[in-house]
């Protein structure tokens, strides 16, 4: 009985060690950042750049990963529903976050999207069976007031708060809610490369919609910086980031996860100084101390993962 109880001791501790798996899901959020950068940089509409660095991404780990043959999990028809669920989920919430910038400005578009983790927390439990503990509810308070920081200058103006922006920025953050909680499911049974191709793919459909309009109603024509801004992108912001994300996910808590993408808006700025030359405000730096804060309070204190996924 010891033996069995010492073993049980080692196991938690080993995967409350698993730092690797939070810095997996740390990269990516901070690769995510540079996304604003790249698309400000460019001429094309937003959408129409998504879509491009979608199917590149998905391209790129097709080609990449062929020997997993990550399409042929479509053959698996127990698996189509959550499949096209990931598509409209991740889809929708990217539409319903750009209807919400256009609608009601991009602080209270972002802070409504960020809200995602509150949402992630409740329902875990319920459809996951993943308690969720009350340091993580802790956490959120302090990400959510650091948030609040960084944004502030974009509240102190002149603020849209129409009903369907307000409507559409929740949305946003519940459908991002309910994504990464079928992803969470998925590792389970798929490999993370297998799974990030499939979405790249699924999310382009979604998406293709209206890149094709606005293509043709602006009469857009790319242009070099859109293509590298594309491939950018497509490869380091997509790819690379939502495979590592998703290899992370597989291997920490949900509720844990979903607290480190507070990590974009930090980083963000940051990228924009580096980049573009933007000044970064002073409440940047006191809106990311705090979380920073929230993101140590998990990873350092957090419970660990209480059931082993799948390897690769």
């Amino acid at each position: 009985m010891s033996t069995v109880r010492h073993s049980a001791a080692s196991g938690v501790e080993e995967a409350r060690r698993d730092l690797t798996a939070y810095g997996l899901v740390a990269g990516c959020f901070i690769l995510v950042a540079l996304s604003g950068v790249l698309v400000s940089w460019a001429d094309a509409p937003s959408s129409v750049l998504l879509v491009l660095r979608l199917v590149i991404a998905a391209t790129v780990l097709g080609v990449v990963f062929a020997r997993r043959h990550p399409f042929r999990t479509f053959l698996r028809r127990d698996l189509w529903p959550r499949f096209i669920l990931m598509g409209l989920l991740d889809g929708g919430s990217l539409l319903a976050y750009f209807y919400a910038i256009r609608a009601s400005g991009v602080a209270v578009a972002t802070f409504l999207l960020f809200v995602q983790p509150v949402w992630v927390a409740l329902l875990a439990p319920r459809l996951l069976k993943a308690p969720t503990e009350k340091l993580v509810y802790l956490s959120l308070g302090v990400a959510l007031a650091g948030l609040a920081v960084i944004l502030a200058p974009g509240f102190s103006g002149h603020v849209t708060l129409s009903v369907a922006g307000v409507a559409a920025g929740l949305a946003a953050g519940v459908l991002y809610a309910f994504f990464q909680l079928l992803v969470k499911d998925l590792t389970r049974e798929l490999p993370s490369t297998t799974i990030v191709t499939l979405e790249c793919t699924l999310d382009a459909v979604v998406i293709l919609p209206l890149a094709l309009w606005q293509f043709v109603a602006l009469d857009v024509t790319l242009t070099s910086r859109d293509w590298t801004s594309a491939l950018v992108l497509g490869l380091v912001c997509t790819a690379l980031a939502y495979s590592i994300w998703v290899e992370g996910v597989a291997r920490i808590p949900v509720q844990h996860s979903s607290i480190l993408g507070f990590l974009t808006p930090v980083v963000a700025p940051l990228f924009a100084w580096m980049l573009v030359g933007e000044r970064i405000a002073p409440v940047v730096a006191l809106g990311g101390t705090l979380i920073l804060v929230a993101g140590a309070l998990v990873v350092l204190y957090g419970d660990p993962e209480v059931e082993p996924e799948p390897p690769l």
